[in-house]
């Protein structure tokens, strides 16, 4: 008759509180994210997965991923794609100074058959066929010397015309050093055709 009541009887039921951090997100919701392809979410979990579990299997891992990079980069030297390109060739600007070479003809580009030919004429061994020689050399650095001061020129005023808010410091020596490389051999490969407009 006497007897206290049990704390379970004095203390009211709880009601169970909800906990916020798992409630389910509403799937009408955005998730501020775009969602990852297949292929690289399973990549991630695995390398979240397969932590390295040493110094030399980290290193082997980095060394993967170098040459990964690297073939990447070569494969976007070929093609152009913007994304893996090297520092100094990414950009609107790096890619216009590019088109803009490569659309026209410079001197410079054929001055290493030229060097070549003039070379052989200059051991030949007679006096007249030196001279030629001599005055073809300085006529070639004329022509090349003002070749890239005028193609420098009007680069300038198509940059300052096309990108009047980029900083445009370096790019026209980019593009002159392009110009002394054979259109065959330049990186990143040409991508728009002699005489055409570069791209937008």
């Amino acid at each position: 008759m006497f007897r206290s009541r049990s704390k379970d009887e004095q203390a009211p039921p709880r009601e169970p509180v909800a906990d916020l951090t798992t409630q389910p997100r509403d799937p009408q919701a955005p998730k501020g994210r775009p969602t990852p392809k297949r292929r690289e979410a399973q990549a991630q979990r695995r390398q979240i997965s397969k932590a390295p579990s040493s110094r030399k299997e980290a290193a082997k891992r980095a060394r993967e991923a170098r040459r990964a990079d690297l073939a990447k980069q070569r494969q976007a030297l070929a093609t152009g794609d913007e994304r893996y390109l090297p520092l100094r060739d990414r950009g609107p600007v790096r890619r216009f100074a590019r088109d803009f070479v490569d659309a026209k003809w410079h001197i410079a580009e054929y001055f290493l058959p030229i060097a070549v030919g003039i070379l052989i004429l200059s051991i030949v061994p007679s006096v007249q066929a030196k001279n030629i020689s001599m005055l073809l050399w300085l006529g070639v650095i004329v022509m090349i010397v003002v070749d890239s001061f005028l193609t420098g020129r009007r680069l300038k005023k198509a940059l300052r015309e096309r990108f009047p808010d980029e900083n445009l410091r370096g790019v026209t020596m980019y593009a002159l050093m392009r110009t002394l490389q054979m259109r065959r051999m330049r990186l990143p490969k040409p991508q728009v055709a002699r005489g055409e407009a570069p791209r937008r």
